[in-house]
């Protein structure tokens, strides 16, 4: 579990117009939260915060004015179009506690390659000590055959770790591949070889008949 130590400042202006400014200055506003503590706004350096957020379900040691706050972001606002950071929520844990979060889902093995694999859900939700939070969890597809699925109840999680999706949640599933599937692979090579009988000499043509006076 990755813990990154980042230094803020207080925010004291709020509103677009602030948020703006902060932005310009290279800062990215945020609210910590949690444990009856009043909401401090404060704001983090962008190019530090962004390259921490890379990592799925960081935990971020936020230094403001000499007082440390562990926190786990809980929701981040990008651009839309940018995708640069806007805002991002983060809630105080405390080490020791539980905490409910996402995980991505990471696949592996050999399957049956006649199938067509679909992949339903990209993670699962899991109960977990805040320190202890897995960078991700592993499924294992070997011998997974066409029309066949994973639910989230076959991943296998590590000590400790509580399933808090249903387990019937498909995370992939190995579809049948159709006739129409196959049909739709093969008409490409039928087009190509009718424009290649199309582009081919036509050949020595019989000469015509010589119109008689």
């Amino acid at each position: 579990m990755a813990e990154i130590s980042i230094n803020g400042v207080s925010r004291t202006e709020f509103g677009k117009g602030a948020s703006r400014r902060a932005r310009r200055d290279g800062l990215v506003p945020a609210v910590i939260y949690g444990h009856g503590a009043k909401p401090a706004h404060i704001a983090l350096p962008a190019k530090e915060l962004g390259l921490a957020l890379k990592t799925t379900n960081v935990l971020l040691d936020v230094v403001v004015e000499g007082k440390t706050e562990l926190t786990l972001p809980k929701a981040i606002v990008r651009h839309a179009i940018k995708g640069t950071l806007e805002h991002v929520d983060l809630v105080i844990v405390r080490r020791g506690e539980r905490v409910v979060v996402d995980v991505p889902i990471h696949t592996s093995g050999e399957y049956d390659r006649d199938g067509i694999l679909e992949h339903n859900s990209t993670s699962i939700e899991i109960e977990t000590e805040a320190t202890s939070i897995p960078a991700f969890l592993a499924l294992d597809l070997t011998g997974l055959v066409a029309g066949s699925s994973l639910y989230a109840g076959d991943v296998v999680l590590p000590a400790g770790v509580v399933l808090t999706s249903d387990p019937r949640m498909v995370v992939v599933h190995l579809s049948v591949r159709s006739s129409h599937d196959d049909l739709e692979t093969a008409a490409p090579a039928a087009t190509d070889a009718a424009a290649t009988d199309a582009a081919a000499p036509a050949g020595d043509a019989a000469p015509a008949a010589d119109k008689k006076d």
